[in-house]
Order: structure tokens, then sequence, then C-alpha cells
């Protein structure tokens, strides 16, 4: 069923914004690691904006979804101001977890986002209890949870897949396949077929182009819907590219540059804009206005983070949300 085009306009703008901004957002924390404006590190998701914009786009508000340790893009998607995301990686209490977290761990729970996390997989168990709950308490929502390629062969991977099967809850595994573990290629450590492999535990399970928004948001409408009325788990392979590197002290020695072209001719903006151009929908210039408005919604973000970066938390301020969550959440 083509849910995408069920959708008005609006809606389809909406998604339009969300890869810009994750799209201007990241090549501007980029450009700030590189100047050390920024301190530690962070794993940029450039080129994965489809799956930013149509994963939460396709799901209704009280879903939940638990991105990976590359979430930035996943926090503007489901409602995340950039403003507090922005001041969390300069470390101000401004910041969305009171800059206590940082880029790997970003948690909005006034958005039903349950947080990303530098364990790989370490969210998926946690998507599959939280899906239990939801079934226990006879809710139509759905938990979403992002893992790559990488994490799909960890342990705990394939025992959430068994489990959410056999106690039949309502999640979507949602798996980012980039094409690379870090600097391992997944040719060279997933046996077999990703998406098959997920089947196999009898989960409904589909392989998409995670570059094309307009697929991607079709088949999360369509998991979601699946897993709502069945109360079943749903798998989806997102097929997608990393443009940089697997964090910011990453060189890409492992691959070619033609490699990186080739992919980067796929690009998942300007392959939307194509559709909302030939639409009608959207203008050249009308394009232009947004692109325009997304950069400088990022430049707002980073002048607030940058002004507001004096302001830390003490470390008696900084106990009280220690295995808390903040005394406002």
């Amino acid at each position: 069923m083509n849910y995408f085009e069920k959708t008005n306009d609006e809606k389809k703008i909406r998604l339009y914004e969300i890869m810009l901004t994750s799209r201007y957002f990241e090549e501007k924390v980029n450009e700030m690691f590189m100047k050390g404006l920024i301190h530690g590190t962070t794993h940029l998701g450039l080129g994965q904006e489809a799956g930013h914009a149509a994963l939460s786009g396709a799901l209704c508000k009280e879903d939940w979804i638990l991105p990976t340790h590359r979430g930035h893009g996943h926090f503007i998607g489901k409602g995340g101001s950039v403003y507090s995301m922005m001041a969390e990686l300069l470390a101000g209490s401004y910041g969305i977890d009171k800059g206590l977290g940082g880029s790997m761990h970003m948690t909005d729970v006034k958005n039903f986002n349950m947080g990303s996390s530098g364990v790989v997989a370490g969210a998926v168990p946690i998507a599959v209890g939280m899906a239990f709950a939801m079934k226990k308490q006879s809710k139509d929502n759905v938990v979403a949870v992002c893992l790559g390629d990488g994490a799909f062969n960890q342990g705990m991977t394939q025992e959430s897949l068994n489990l959410a099967r056999v106690w039949e809850v309502p999640v979507v595994f949602f798996c980012e396949n980039n094409l690379y573990g870090m600097s391992a290629p997944a040719s060279k450590f997933v046996a077999g077929d990703i998406t098959k492999r997920a089947g196999s535990y009898d989960i409904r399970a589909v392989k998409i182009d995670g570059n094309d928004v307009i697929e991607v948001y079709n088949a999360v409408s369509e998991a979601r819907e699946y897993a709502v009325s069945e109360k079943m788990p749903y798998f989806i392979e997102s097929k997608t590219y990393r443009w940089l590197g697997h964090s910011k002290s990453d060189l890409r020695k492992y691959r070619t540059r033609e490699e990186e072209e080739y992919y980067k001719n796929l690009c998942p903006v300007k392959r939307y804009e194509e559709y909302l151009l030939n639409s009608g929908i959207l203008t050249e210039k009308e394009i232009q206005v947004y692109h325009e408005k997304a950069q400088q919604e990022i430049l707002d973000a980073v002048s607030f983070a940058e002004k507001t970066r004096g302001n830390i938390l003490t470390l008696e301020e900084a106990k009280k949300y220690v295995y808390s969550g903040g005394e406002d959440r």
C-alpha cells in the first residue's frame, strides 16, 4: 500500500524539512569537531537522512523510538530541539541532558525518544521489554528500535528477535545497514542475508532502499499498522550509506573515494527534491528558501549553545541526575 501518497502536502514538506535540518546540523557538527570546538567524539549519519525523517514521520506521537549512537537525525525526526541538542554537544546545562550525555546519549522523553546509547545493540532488548509493557497495558502504540548491520550479529539482538516473536509484542526493528561496522565491510562479517535471518524467527521482514524517503515511509507505515493490529514484531532492513567515517577520527582508508562518490550520487535529499519538484509540491525558489531556513536554524542553535556553554552543572547538581533522568522527567 502506498501510505505516502495518502499524506497531505504539509506532511510531505515536513519530511523534507527534517531531512534538511538533519543534513545541516551534522555538517555543522562535523565542522565544529574538526576545529576543536566540540570535544569527545561523535558519530554522524550524513547520507542517512531518509531514515531520520521517515521513521518517526510514519509513527504516531506516542510511539517510542530508541536510536543508536548515530542518533542526531532521529532526535530531530521525533521533534527534538536542535538548540538543546547543540547545547548538549557543548556540555552546557541547557542541553537536552544537562550537558551530561553528549553526542551518543541524547534522551528526549517528552518526545517519546527513550534515548541513544554507545552500547552496540544495547537498545534492542530494552525495546522488546517496552513493547511487552505496552501490550500488557493494551496500548495501540509501537516501539521502534534502530540497530546497525554490525549490531545485528550481537547475541542480544538474536535473543531479542526470538523473544519478540515468542511474546508477540509490537516492536519495529529498524536495521540501518550502512554497509560498514566501524571499518569492516558488512560483507566481511555478516553471514547470509540479514532480512532472511530475521525472518527465520517467523517475523515479517522486508528489505528496502533506505535512501528513498518515500520507500522508507511506506515500509514503516506498513510495519506500524501490522505491529499494532497483530501485536507482532516487524523487521525492516534499510539499505543506506554513511558518507563519513564511523566517528570523527576515522580516515576511511578501508574504502575508496569512488565508492563514496557513487553513493553520494544517490543522495536522499536530492532524490526527494526531484519528487517535490516533479509533483509540483515545491518550486526551485521554495526549495532554496527551505535550505536557507534550515541553515539559519542551525546557525542560531550554534549561537545559543555558545552563549550558554558557560552554564554548567556543579558536581552536586550533576549528582541529582545520575540514574534518575532528571527532576523534570
